[in-house]
């Protein structure tokens, strides 16, 4: 699927401005002042504990990482934006990729590397056209580098970008079935690159990341034991906060869905001991807005997510 040229929206902008009104404040682990050391307590307080779950239930995909597996494909990403794409303070990144777990990886990476994470959102996944005045980039902002999925290149193809990479999302990690002239293969680039990095002190936006992600994990009162499924993509605040920031924040563990099955929702539940369901909010209309693309059939509305066993909770707005 291509369409329409996606809107750049910084990650923070995605958040709802922090109010009065909101959940409570929430608090991260003593201590943690960025991304990166989000994942470096959870590497100290609980390596081997799964993480991250994923599931792709189009083509079969399971895989499962540990925090230290995890963390391994962060540093060797941001080591890559580093080293080889010569990155650093000051510079964005742009990333254009459905639910996966990929996808939870390159912005974690890029933060660790106190870049600008930047996301591509489209109109047809439901989300630049709820976004607030503002909230958007010019459409010639200048991108460091743009991680982009192989089928979205031709979407992409008028950004501003430095450097794009590209990834097939093939099980197991598989390369793009062909070179393209002037992208870069992130299945290629990568596995050569250190699996430590030592982080540069985080900006100061942030701060603005973790305080939303504690606050959503006290508002739904996250703890290490929760399992928390979704099927949002990064570009949303469902998946930015309730996919990574509030599990991460609250020591909680990960199971994302692409082309989730609805036949096979309780049985996930159950095999994966989900406690939390991270959905969507309601659009005006009564419609689930994750997008139709991870609903398995182009147009549909995604699958309602409600199990017996696992508590199926929503954004609270954070103002």
């Amino acid at each position: 699927m291509t369409g329409a040229p996606p809107r750049l929206v910084p990650a923070a902008r995605l958040l709802d401005p922090a109010g009065a009104g909101g959940p409570p404040e929430g608090s991260v682990p003593a201590g943690v002042r960025g991304i990166a050391g989000l994942l470096a307590h959870r590497l100290a307080t609980d390596p081997a504990r799964p993480l991250v779950t994923f599931y792709d239930d189009a083509t079969g995909e399971r895989v499962e990482f540990s925090a230290v597996t995890f963390d391994n494909w962060v540093a060797k990403t941001a080591n890559m934006l580093v080293d080889t794409l010569g990155l650093g303070a000051g510079d964005r990144i742009g990333i254009d990729l459905p639910t996966h777990w990929l996808g939870l990886v390159i912005p974690l990476a890029g933060w660790s590397a106190g870049l600008e994470v930047v996301l591509a959102v489209a109109d047809e996944n439901g989300g630049a056209g709820a976004l607030a005045a503002g909230s958007t980039l010019p459409p010639t902002t200048r991108l460091g580098a743009l991680f982009v999925a192989e089928d979205r290149l031709d979407a992409t193809a008028e950004l501003v970008v430095d450097e794009t990479v590209a990834l097939s999302l093939r099980p197991l990690g598989g390369r793009m079935p062909r070179p393209i002239a002037g992208v870069l293969d992130y299945s290629v680039e990568v596995p050569a690159h250190g699996d430590r990095f030592n982080p540069p002190p985080p900006p100061p936006e942030q701060v603005e990341l973790l305080r939303a992600g504690a606050r959503i994990a006290a508002a739904w009162g996250l703890g290490p034991a929760d399992r928390v499924l979704s099927t949002a993509p990064l570009a949303s605040a469902e998946g930015l906060l309730g996919g990574l920031l509030a599990p991460l924040v609250a020591g909680a563990s990960v199971v994302l869905c692409r082309h989730l099955a609805p036949a096979a929702l309780t049985r996930r539940i159950e095999s994966e001991r989900v406690t939390t369901i991270a959905a969507a909010p309601v659009a005006a209309g009564g419609t689930v807005g994750a997008g139709p693309e991870e609903a398995g059939v182009p147009g549909a509305a995604p699958p309602a997510l409600a199990g017996p066993s696992a508590r199926t909770l929503r954004l609270p707005r954070l103002g």
